[in-house]
């Protein structure tokens, strides 16, 4: 699978620019089959080293605003947080979203509208004090399963470049999403430096995101990284072919068993 191309940016003009920042990359070793049961089956789940991998990343974004229009007060910046899985199709690695919070109901409305992602109206609450972030929130969208989060941390040294082939290149160093939408499977570009990554240390973390989507509480202290703040560019979604059944049944004839013979699953 080719990880690197897909970090050269794309061809085109993006149609929103954000910055993103505060963030915590919160990352757990799941079994293979309770991922699988999460992702559409037009996705095949991204694996390393025969481990499948579910993530949870609080973060405030600001400056968000379409390429030829500048950022509007009260519409340009909110709080986000997000449950997300790692897949790939015809060798393109990417991000599966289950979940994504946000703080703004317009940017919620957008985004399910325009990118068909399953976002959900919170209540988000981020504070900083000498260098510590304590973020809480709690889902309030009408009909939604609740979900709650409370974390509170803080970056501590620099971590060297990211090199292709480790966990941590793999986990961060993604350069598109992918939905689903009435059959249909779709693409999103984003491009952005590499993550500047940093050491954290981690005073509190509660939350049931995990066990709103069936997902048992892992055995496993989570992976940490943090990042101070990055630029991001992000373009249209674009469909990458249409889900048919005839693809869905040779899909359950044939399905995504999980880890390579060799290699062990956890």
């Amino acid at each position: 699978m080719d990880r690197i191309s897909i970090r050269k940016r794309p061809s085109g003009y993006p149609v929103m620019h954000q910055k993103w920042g505060k963030l915590l990359f919160i990352h757990w070793r799941v079994p293979f089959p309770t991922v699988r049961s999460l992702v559409p089956d037009s996705l095949s789940i991204d694996l390393h080293e025969g481990a499948a991998w579910i993530g949870v990343v609080p973060f405030t974004m600001w400056d968000v605003h379409p390429s030829l229009t500048p950022a509007l007060p009260g519409l340009s910046a909110f709080h986000e947080l997000n449950v997300r899985t790692y897949v790939h199709r015809d060798g393109v690695p990417g991000v599966y979203f289950l979940s994504l919070d946000a703080s703004l109901p317009l940017a919620v409305w957008a985004a399910r509208r325009f990118y068909h992602l399953p976002y959900y109206t919170a209540r988000i609450q981020l504070r900083e004090s000498a260098g510590e972030i304590d973020y809480h929130s709690r889902r309030v969208h009408k009909g939604a399963l609740p979900a709650g989060f409370r974390a509170r941390w803080q970056p501590t040294s620099p971590l060297p470049p990211t090199e292709p082939g480790s966990l941590e290149f793999f986990l961060t160093e993604r350069y598109c999403l992918y939905t689903e939408h009435r059959g249909r499977l779709y693409r999103c570009r984003i491009h952005h430096p590499p993550w500047p990554l940093n050491d954290v240390r981690l005073d509190e973390l509660d939350t049931d995101l995990l066990a709103s989507h069936g997902i048992p509480e892992p055995d496993e202290p989570p992976l940490l990284h943090a990042v101070n703040a990055i630029a991001v560019d992000i373009w249209p979604l674009s469909p990458v072919e249409a889900f048919s059944r005839t693809r869905s049944m040779l899909r359950r004839i044939t399905p995504d068993t999980g880890p390579e013979p060799g290699r062990r699953p956890i």
